[in-house]
Order: structure tokens, then C-alpha cells, then sequence
């Protein structure tokens, strides 16, 4: 009998342990799936690439990282957001020579601005990132930009309301993690796609679009000039209409680059004061030019190219070796007028897409 009543008892035992051990149901109801974020594409641009297979773009992710973008509580002293060296109205730039962090600590190179990111194969000037995932955390934890261990980032934000219920949205969880942190931030920085310049409708067949002394400035923009053909050399690098070439160059800016750019980061001597090719796409909105901000306008950068080209520079780009308009140089010379000059500046001036920078998709939450 004692062995029954004994068997007994570890069976109400078990089956205690079993009840004790029910998941306990979610008070917020069940998780629903996330919602396809459906990216337009302009019928001028290229396919767009695939996200990474563990970041797909979501509604609710994209929400979330627009968000963050705009989140001070990820810098140390909640001053600072990504969207402090990255303002719509300038395209996603600063206006400055040298972005500003926090205790106004001074990067040693300009914000880039941020437009159809989702094309850019190695991103910042000098490439160190291959996705938006990865480059993401840079800014965060930068001690001359945000200055915050993500992790610490992380905790403030679970401390404030709003932000669980956002997590879950996204990525099902309330427990907000780093990893999701930088994916939210992604996917809302590749729905920044700007393609509705003026020079996008002409492109797309309004040839209205562009007057005719522009379109003089894009055919300049567009010719590699070779002793008959007249033109800029611009379009050998700012190719497409994505407007780069998405490699690396060194424009002969010094004969002795003082920052080495991708050299930095692959510490081949041949990459030495090579940057990327940024795309100018609303480059009338993004001055200063130039990784250090050296030029404040778009005629001072089309000046460097005409006349100024440190021929010496190491490594400097083939392609700026290659051009003349004079047939009487073998060597480099541009040897623009200045009506073509003005010419290449008042093209460039097409290129920017006022819907982008006014685009409420992109701009600061409402409260």
C-alpha cells in the first residue's frame, strides 16, 4: 500500500511540474508576422539588389529604424541622432566641412549623404563597411560621433515605453537586442531612394525636363574628352543614374594625401589616398565637397578639374591622366571655358530631387 500511495504522489509530482511548466501567454496577444515593405524602384535605375537574407525590409521594421534614426538616447549624452549629421533638408548631410558629435567632437572627414543606399556595395569613404547592418555601429560607438556602447544604447532604450512594443512589431520580441538595432536602422536607410530629379524625368523620356543650355552641361558632364570631343570627364566616374561608378579614386586632390582613405583599411600602398566615388545626387544641397570639405562650391570643384589636379598625387585615377581637350597636349588639361564650366554647374543643379528631401516617409516622427 505504502508503494501505491508513494506512486501516487510522484504522479501528482509530475503532472505538477508539467502545469508549473505551461507558457504563460503572451499578454500582448500573438505575434504577428511582420509586412513586406515594397520598395519603389524609378523604371530608370538598375534592379534593385536583394537584401541580406536575414534583414529583409519590413513595414514595421522600417518604422522602427526611422525611429532610431531620429533616437538622441542612443549617443552618451542624449544629444546627438543620426539624423544630427544626416538632415533631410541637405539631402542627408550636415552642411559641414567636419560632422559634429558629441562634446562637440570633430570627425576628420565629412557626413556623406545618404540617397539609394541600397545600391552602394562598400559604404563611408573609405569602404571599411560592406552592408548598412555593419556600418550602422560605427556611429553609434564612434568616441568623435555618438560615443555610446551599443549595449548601453540597447538598455536605455528598454527602459522607454515606446520602443518594446516597436521591437515586437518588428522582430517579435520585446527584449530589444543590438543586432535588431542595426537591422531597423538598415531597412529604413534603404527606403531612402531618390530618383525624381529633373534629371530623372528626362531621362525617362521628358525632354522638357532639362533646358537646352542643361542639356549642354550634361553632354559636357557625359564626354570623355580626347583632343575632338569636348567635355568634362565626369561621367567616367559619376556613371549611370545611380551617378557613380562605386569604386574607389584618388581625384589628385594632394601630392601627399595627408588621410590615405581605402589605403587605411587594406593597408595596400596602391589604395593610398583613394575615397569613394559618391554619387552626386542632389550635390546641389550636400556642400561642402570633397571627404574633408575643402571646396564649398560646385564651380570650386569643377575649378580642381579644369586647372588643379595634382597630376604628382600617388595613385591618382588613369582616367584623369587620359583627357585632354586640347589637341595639342598629350597630357592631362581640361582646358574648360568658363561658359562650360557654368554649363556643368547648372546640369549638376538638375540633379536634385526636392520630392526626396521634402518626403514625409523620411522625416523626424511626430511625437
Amino acid at each position: 500500500m505504502k508503494a501505491t500511495w508513494a506512486g501516487l504522489g510522484l504522479l501528482l509530482a509530475l503532472a505538477g511540474c508539467q502545469k508549473d511548466a505551461e507558457p504563460v501567454a503572451d499578454p500582448d496577444g500573438p505575434v504577428v508576422p511582420p509586412t513586406a515593405y515594397n520598395l519603389a524602384v524609378p523604371g530608370n535605375f538598375p534592379p534593385l539588389p536583394a537584401a541580406p537574407a536575414g534583414n529583409p525590409t519590413t513595414v514595421e521594421g522600417v518604422a522602427l529604424g526611422r525611429q532610431l534614426f531620429y533616437e538622441t538616447a542612443l549617443s552618451v549624452d542624449r544629444t546627438v541622432a543620426c539624423a544630427s549629421c544626416h538632415r533631410q533638408e541637405l539631402a542627408f548631410t550636415d552642411g559641414r566641412a567636419h560632422a559634429l558629435g558629441v562634446n562637440q567632437g570633430v570627425s576628420p572627414r565629412s557626413a556623406m549623404a545618404l540617397n539609394n543606399l541600397a545600391w552602394v556595395p562598400k559604404l563611408t569613404w573609405d569602404g571599411a563597411f560592406g552592408s548598412l547592418e555593419l556600418q550602422a555601429r560605427k556611429p553609434l560607438e564612434n568616441p568623435v560621433e555618438m560615443h555610446q556602447p551599443l549595449t548601453a544604447g540597447v538598455a536605455r532604450l528598454q527602459q522607454l515605453p515606446a520602443y518594446p512594443p516597436l521591437f515586437r512589431a518588428a522582430f517579435g520580441s520585446r527584449t530589444i537586442t543590438e543586432d535588431n538595432v542595426l537591422k531597423a536602422l538598415a531597412q529604413f536607410e534603404r527606403t531612402l531612394i531618390s530618383g525624381n530629379s529633373r534629371y530623372d524625368q528626362f531621362r525617362r523620356g521628358n525632354r522638357t525636363a532639362l533646358s537646352a543650355y542643361e542639356q549642354q552641361g550634361l553632354v559636357l558632364f557625359t564626354t570623355h574628352p580626347n583632343g575632338t570631343l569636348r567635355g568634362g570627364n565626369c561621367g567616367d566616374c559619376h556613371a549611370g543614374d545611380l551617378q557613380t561608378n562605386h569604386t574607389f579614386s584618388n581625384n589628385g586632390l594632394d601630392a601627399n594625401p595627408a588621410d590615405l582613405g581605402l589605403g587605411l583599411v587594406t593597408g595596400r600602398p596602391t589604395d593610398n589616398g583613394r575615397f569613394r566615388v559618391p554619387s552626386l545626387r542632389n550635390i546641389a544641397l550636400t556642400a561642402p565637397y570633397m571627404h574633408d570639405g575643402r571646396f564649398a562650391t560646385l564651380a570650386d570643384v569643377v575649378d580642381h578639374y579644369n586647372e588643379h589636379v595634382a597630376l604628382n598625387s600617388p595613385n591618382i585615377d588613369p582616367l584623369l591622366l587620359n583627357t585632354t581637350n586640347d589637341p595639342r597636349q598629350q597630357s592631362f588639361t581640361l582646358d574648360l571655358t568658363v561658359p562650360e564650366k557654368a554649363q556643368i554647374v547648372a546640369f549638376l543643379r538638375t540633379l536634385t530631387d526636392s520630392t526626396f528631401v521634402r518626403d514625409p516617409r523620411f522625416a523626424r516622427p511626430m511625437p
